[in-house]
């Protein structure tokens, strides 16, 4: 094992191979076990049956520790050594994912998920922070980051393969088992190989920060997440959102009067770290969005098998690390706005199309040119936008740049479940309604209807129609219902990443000089 202290960096000796493997496996685990629970969403919805806002909680309990903790871990690195964090955060990913394969229920599951997002919250920014500081030049952080961006995809793309083949010939469980696996080797290997950095000069815990920020962020996605189930209008999630602006703007104030704050507000001043920033929210959002829409319309309203699922995933994940040497290519070559906008494009339009397939068209080809849109566009937008951000800070703030960058593209991925899981069921909960109304079915199957769609939601109507032949009548109402509602899902994607692409085609129109400052403690 390697007895590096921790002011030591890898800036001096440059980039080790050591390093570099370590830090691209966790990158890779942390986006496996963040993907791998979209995959078994269908699974989830016959063995555990969560009702109502429960399924979707399954993916954000993951999240929501990653997006609230990113900036305080990227911290810790900075402090303390980014080695630890990366064996200590590949350490928690795996008794997560293990308290996940043992779950009795969903209550477990949500647990289990929380401590594996706790474990990623900790590798995202350390695994970027630990390979800029390695790098030397200009352009190896552009083929770094590159690679960094890869391999951050081949997890999304792996994972929902784990997922397909061990729930086809085994169980759901063996999927977290086996991430559980490679969380271990992660460890192992970070442990041996990996050399140390940090950058502590300046930085001190921000407790004010971190507990504005936690308690803000929870707030809003509780409110986005619980709207359909609890109401729009009830008491619980007015206060929530109330909370949340309170809190987010508590998390302002704090961070300008901190000495040493958790994240710096002047990074902001920097046109091109601030529109990476709001592209990094509102594009990854669309494109998680879109991986959330289609795991749904594949597994709970389609009932297809986990390996088409996985299918699909490859579509939207894969691209990336196909188009590895062309992107890194492209990163030192083309302005910012163009590759930004241009992706994001790509993601646009392969949304508007999906959204106008039928849900009875169950036929996997019908999604390959649209899901490939959207795996194109994500591979070149996820990269050029965390070249953008980091690149345009000096090295010694790699660390708070990587995790703000980080915090804001997975705060975009927790919205992606929540928000569209929010406008499609409460859309199709609506559809369904309405449609059972107007029906010509007995009152008593109008009544069984209702108290399902009261219960448990469209989802829980259009699988108890499915396996109950007193209920088989309701299941084309079902039907039609979650596929408008996803449909819906699928447009306010595309919208999203409409917007984001305009806003970066206007205003970063030069090329950004990345800043070459080495400076590290």
């Amino acid at each position: 094992m390697t007895t590096e202290p921790s002011t030591r960096t890898a800036t001096g000796r440059g980039l080790t191979t050591g390093t570099l493997v370590a830090g691209l496996l966790a990158v890779c685990l942390a986006q496996i076990g963040l993907a791998i629970p979209a995959t078994l969403n269908g699974l989830f919805q016959s063995d555990l049956h969560p009702v109502g806002s429960q399924l979707t909680w399954i993916s954000d309990a993951f999240l929501l520790p990653v997006a609230v903790l990113e900036l305080t871990f990227g911290l810790l690195g900075d402090l303390f050594g980014r080695k630890r964090l990366l064996i200590g955060g590949a350490s928690l990913l795996a008794a997560g994912e293990l308290v996940s394969a043992t779950a009795s229920g969903i209550h477990q599951l949500w647990t289990g998920q929380a401590l594996a997002g706790l474990g990623a919250a900790a590798l995202f920014p350390t695994s970027l922070a630990i390979l800029a500081a390695g790098t030397t030049s200009p352009a190896q952080r552009a083929r770094v980051i590159a690679m960094w961006a890869a391999l951050l995809s081949t997890g999304g793309f792996l994972a929902p393969l784990l997922g397909g083949i061990t729930a086809t010939y085994g169980s759901w469980r063996w999927s977290f088992v086996v991430v559980t696996a490679i969380a271990a080797a992660s460890a192992a290997v970070s442990a041996l190989f990996a050399v140390n950095s940090s950058a502590p000069a300046g930085r001190s815990l921000d407790v004010a920060g971190q507990l504005t920020i936690g308690l803000g962020l929870f707030s809003l996605l509780y409110a986005i997440i619980q709207g359909p189930t609890d109401g729009w209008a009830s008491p619980s999630i007015i206060i929530a959102f109330a909370l949340a602006a309170v809190f987010l703007a508590a998390f302002v104030l704090a961070e300008k009067r901190a000495k040493s704050p958790l994240l710096r507000l002047d990074l902001f001043r920097n046109r091109a770290f601030a529109v990476a920033s709001v592209v990094a929210v509102v594009g990854m959002f669309a494109f998680l969005g879109t991986a959330y829409s289609v795991s749904i319309r594949l597994g709970p309203v389609q009932d297809q098998a986990p390996m088409r699922t996985a299918l699909a995933f490859v579509l939207l994940n894969g691209i990336t690390l196909v188009m590895l040497p062309l992107t890194e290519r492209l990163l030192r070559t083309a302005a910012p706005g163009l590759l930004l906008g241009a992706g994001l494009l790509l993601i646009a339009a392969g949304d508007y199309w999906a959204a106008t397939l039928p849900i009875t068209d169950s036929a996997f080809t019908s999604l390959i040119l649209p899901l490939g849109l959207v795996g194109l566009g994500f591979a070149i937008t996820v990269t050029s936008i965390t070249a953008t951000a980091v690149n345009t800070v000096p090295v010694h703030l790699a660390g708070m740049a990587s995790a703000t960058t980080n915090l804001l593209r997975d705060f975009g991925f927790t919205l992606g479940p929540a928000i569209i899981g929010a406008v499609a069921l409460s859309r199709a909960a609506s559809n369904f309604s309405d449609s059972l109304h107007d029906s010509a079915l007995p009152g008593a199957l109008k009544g069984a209807g209702t108290a399902v769609l009261d219960e448990g939601g469209p989802l829980a109507v259009n699988g108890a129609s499915t396996t109950s032949p007193k209920l088989a009548d309701l299941h084309p109402l079902a039907l039609d219902a979650l596929g408008h509602g996803y449909s819906i899902g699928f447009v306010v994607c595309g919208s999203a990443a409409l917007f984001s692409a305009l806003l970066a085609l206007i205003t970063l129109r030069s090329r950004a000089a990345p800043h070459t400052d080495s400076t590290e403690h």
